[in-house]
């Protein structure tokens, strides 16, 4: 037979339950508590921990940041020594360049005197040689001009060796002049004629009445004569209308042929 319930047993369980209910709100209460101290311990550890971090990280800036300006301050210093360096050095480069440069043209220079000296006496010797030369030639023509030019139609009876003159500016030489009354012949004397010595000829005989006035009213001829004629020269002479004049034996003669009519002048 089963023991009846009273209320005092109803009563008493309720207070154990109630108890248990206390203890366990407790229990749970210092948990909460403990558990909060935990987290305030760690936000104290975190926000140390931030805090170092923070600092080491400054320091570390910091160290970074002098390290940068070290190492720029080096770099400025060596660009600054390089550079310095390179400006002696090419100074000292253009120096030398300018010496060696300077002795080159005072060598040049004296090299150049030199030559020159050497020119001046070569070209003496050779104008002492041509004006030999220009004299033989002469000196082979002159004797035979008249009897040449005579036997052409053209009666000269005088012959003038080596005519000067200077007028109004004007400077002539012609190296022999053969004339009579009415007609006149130039003869140009060459130890070698060129086709240069043909023109500055022909120039010649453009301007002689201007530098020979007197014989303004004269038929003027020409004539070239040379121990050595350059290749073509004496064709190119007789189309200009001038008489040519070469050695023949030991004497010298006129190579035109007989219906040759010279250019007057």
């Amino acid at each position: 037979m089963t023991t009846p319930i009273t209320l005092d047993d109803i009563y008493g369980l309720f207070r154990a339950s109630q108890e248990d209910l206390l203890r366990s709100r407790a229990e749970f209460d210092r948990r909460m508590a403990e558990s909060d101290r935990r987290m305030a311990d760690f936000d104290r550890q975190l926000a140390q921990s931030r805090a170092d971090f923070d600092r080491e990280i400054a320091q570390s800036r910091a160290d970074f940041d002098r390290q940068v300006a070290q190492s720029r301050a080096d770099f400025a210093q060596q660009m600054a020594e390089s550079n310095a360096k390179f400006d002696r050095q090419m100074a000292e480069s253009k120096e030398k360049f300018d010496r060696e440069m300077a002795q080159s043209r005072a060598d040049f220079d004296r090299r150049i005197a030199k030559l020159e000296k050497t020119v001046e006496r070569t070209s003496r010797a050779v104008d002492a040689l041509t004006t030999r030369w220009g004299r033989f030639v002469e000196s082979l023509v002159e004797p035979a001009v008249l009897h040449l030019f005579q036997s052409r139609g053209i009666e000269v009876t005088e012959i003038h060796p080596r005519v000067h003159t200077k007028r109004d500016g004007l400077a002539m030489e012609i190296d022999i002049l053969a004339v009579n009354d009415t007609d006149l012949v130039l003869v140009e004397c060459k130890s070698r004629l060129s086709l240069d010595d043909v023109n500055e000829f022909l120039e010649k005989l453009g301007r002689f009445k201007q530098a020979f006035p007197h014989y303004g009213n004269y038929n003027a001829y020409g004539a070239v004569a040379g121990i050595e004629v350059n290749e073509g020269v004496d064709r190119y002479a007789y189309r200009q209308g001038l008489f040519v004049i070469k050695p023949a034996g030991d004497s010298v003669a006129i190579v035109n042929d007989p219906g040759f009519r010279p250019r007057s002048w």
